[in-house]
């Protein structure tokens, strides 16, 4: 039996990046990020996207790893009954949500600039963690795991706090920024997943597909 979709949600949009042309492991990505799409496609992964419209408000004192963890289910389990109301493909149905976390705050987007402005006064010169949760599901298993990263701004001016923001990259990401674009300029290091500060952590989503006997 199919569970009818909540009332809230609702189809943004449908992509196809499946490839034909070679045996290559297949899913559905529950997500529009472009970032994502360009990760799977790295490691051979062919795809088609839908987006189901998950309201991403933490809970009341719910912690940053329960957050993530649930936000990545929940967009799986919707685009897994987004997937079967299309007629799409039986494939299982990838979902990941990343936030950052610092001084034990969720940060999320930017709601606009000035908000932006001081998520970054805040981030520059410090230290914060990177949380990505991704899930893999399917019509008989779930499978989910949690990225855990750290990220090291420098020092940051006004000046170049305001000129980054102008770039215009900042605006759709978690906590203001986008270590893959011009932000790198001021991130002196990290540790852990590059892929999963971007937002898809390969490794735990290669292993995810092997255990569903896809090889890469």
């Amino acid at each position: 039996m199919i569970r009818r979709l909540p009332a809230t949600s609702r189809i943004i949009a449908v992509t196809d990046k499946s490839d034909s042309s070679r045996n290559t492991p297949f899913v559905i990505l529950a997500s529009a990020s472009p970032r994502r799409q360009e990760l799977l496609g790295q490691i051979g992964v062919s795809f088609q996207t839908v987006v189901p419209d998950v309201d991403e408000t933490p809970r009341e004192n719910e912690s940053a790893d329960a957050f993530v963890e649930r936000l990545a289910v929940e967009k799986a389990r919707n685009g897994l009954l987004l997937a079967s109301e299309l007629g799409m493909t039986n494939a299982p149905v990838l979902g990941a949500d990343t936030c950052i976390v610092f001084d034990g705050e969720i940060l999320g987007k930017p709601v606009d600039r000035d908000h932006g402005i001081a998520m970054l006064a805040r981030l520059a010169g410090h230290s914060h963690e990177v949380l990505t949760g991704v899930a893999l599901v399917d019509a008989s298993r779930e499978q989910h795991a949690i990225s855990r990263n750290r990220v090291t701004f420098a020092p940051m001016t006004p000046d170049e706090i305001a000129a980054y923001w102008d770039t215009g990259e900042a605006a759709d990401k978690a906590g203001a920024y986008g270590v893959q674009g011009k932000a790198a300029a001021y991130i002196e290091r990290i540790e852990g997943s590059y892929s999963g500060i971007v937002g898809l952590p390969l490794f735990e989503v290669a292993g995810m597909l092997k255990n569903l006997g896809m090889q890469l």
